[in-house]
């Protein structure tokens, strides 16, 4: 998905979903509080010995003017108390009064009878659909840690990721039809019938359980020559240097293999991949027209002598 369909797709999103929870409604699920002001009173009923007011500006992400009106408006309708901290007198606490306890759990009691009624027609199986796509939604859009990727061997199921992946990335980004799927799947499929554990491997880029990118050295027919085979980054991983990783970890084995030379097979406007050869030492060494996968194209072999 490009980035602008994704921007489109989650404010499509945002627009559902505030609408049918009535996020922007003046009162909120009947209540003479706007939804912000409901966020402030749930988060002070969380902390019954007192916060500041900094901490809940950071809990809830409002501004500290707009923060300070709705504190304000508690306190005056007495649902709130503000007193100077006991352990810094140089900060203040607030926490609710005994009739701000009241009116957050009659608030309470109301929005879970809200949503009751929303996921009630939902079945238990798409009640479970729900709740975990709003956990994967919520986990994506955590500021993701870096993490470490790892290189491993390929295992039952990567196949037919390796298809499914260059077959969706390379329709998507340059229109290649089910022609190069095909002569993908050929490619994994031989690879598997005929594996030389010594001689040929595939590495899977992993990180966090998450593919992010894969390659291939297989044997050549020529005596000597070894083949770099289906090099792919995924969109969410480029720009890490796994592709030059990816490459370097290919040579070496080649190399420590017993191999004289490497050769690929690339297309001339794969220029991302293309640089990462080049940079590896590959040269260009053949190319020529070739409309097999798609219109147009100028196939290239490529060749590193070891």
């Amino acid at each position: 998905m490009q980035p602008k369909d994704a921007i489109a797709a989650v404010r499509r999103f945002n627009r559902f979903y505030t609408r049918r929870i009535g996020a922007l409604d003046e009162a909120h699920l009947g209540s003479p509080y706007g939804l912000a002001e409901m966020r402030v009173l749930y988060e002070v009923a969380q902390t019954p010995d007192g916060v500041s007011p900094k901490a809940l500006a950071a809990n809830t992400g409002l501004d500290n003017g707009y923060l300070s009106r709705i504190l304000k408006r508690f306190e005056a309708e007495g649902l709130m108390v503000r007193e100077p901290s006991r352990h810094d007198g140089r900060s203040v606490m607030v926490w609710l009064s005994s009739e701000g306890i009241h009116a957050y759990n009659g608030m309470r009691q109301v929005a879970e009878g809200a949503v009751e009624g929303l996921i009630a027609p939902l079945t238990t199986v798409e009640r479970t659909r729900l709740t975990g796509a709003m956990a994967q939604i919520e986990t994506l859009l955590k500021a993701p840690a870096a993490g470490e990727v790892i290189l491993r061997p390929h295992r039952p199921g990567d196949m037919g990721w390796v298809v499914h992946r260059h077959g969706a990335l390379y329709a998507r980004e340059y229109g290649w039809d089910e022609r190069f799927e095909a002569l993908v799947a050929r490619i994994a499929a031989d690879f598997i019938d005929n594996l030389d554990p010594l001689r040929e491997r595939c590495w899977i880029a992993e990180r966090g359980g998450e593919i992010l990118g894969t390659i291939f050295l297989v044997r050549s027919d020529v005596p000597g020559q070894a083949k770099l085979r289906l090099l792919l980054i995924e969109p969410a991983a480029r720009g890490l240097g796994l592709g030059k990783r990816l490459v370097a970890e290919c040579v070496a084995f080649a190399r420590a293999a017993g191999y004289a030379e490497i050769t690929l097979w690339t297309q001339s406007i794969l220029t991302a991949a293309r640089a990462v050869y080049a940079g590896a030492g590959f040269e260009l060494v053949e190319s020529h027209p070739d409309g097999a996968i798609a219109p147009g194209l100028i196939s290239e072999t490529w060749l590193l002598k070891l």
